[in-house]
């Protein structure tokens, strides 16, 4: 299940964006639902659903779930000072830790060994949408799966930075 994907959120957080292989194969894709719903589905080369991701109707916890609806996890974010964590429980697979230091855009996927099994980054951004590289080591957890995780990520990031904006202008 392992290998090098690489896939883009929308400017708006909505639409259709394609996933691609190192070889720059187009191998899927990122059905972002709504700028204002946080959701996503990953979808495999023949448009079928793999993997989706959201938030549940009330909480700060991302679902993840596979093709058939079924739950595969559960994403967290953990409070620190001088970095960003979070954590995922991957039902049946174990829990990981995903780590990055306070200004860095590289995102680390630990097992409960400490071994990277996964790594991610943030490669642009700035003034467009944000794009990422995602190296998936791991025996266990799919390609669609860290997809979901990592875009989860970015929507708790995004949700935070919202929830922050309107705390500074009240």
């Amino acid at each position: 299940m392992s290998g090098v994907l690489y896939f883009a959120d929308n400017f708006f957080s909505s639409g259709k964006t394609d996933i691609y292989n190192e070889e720059k194969e187009r191998v899927g894709e990122l059905d972002l639902k709504s700028a204002f719903s946080a959701s996503v589905d990953v979808l495999n080369e023949k448009g079928q659903i793999i993997a989706s991701g959201k938030f549940p109707f009330f909480g700060n916890r991302w679902m993840v779930s596979g093709k058939d609806g079924e739950e595969l996890g559960e994403l967290k974010q953990k409070w620190s000072f001088f970095s960003k964590k979070f954590q995922y429980h991957s039902i049946g697979k174990g829990t990981f830790s995903i780590e990055s230091e306070a200004f860095s855009k590289e995102y680390t996927i630990l097992d409960n060994q400490g071994a990277v099994i996964c790594s991610s980054e943030k490669v642009s951004g700035f003034f467009s949408s944000s794009a990422y590289k995602l190296e998936n080591k791991s025996p266990n957890l799919s390609n669609q799966e860290l997809v979901a995780v990592v875009m989860g990520i970015n929507a708790i990031q995004k949700r935070n930075n919202a929830a922050a904006g309107n705390n500074a202008a009240t």
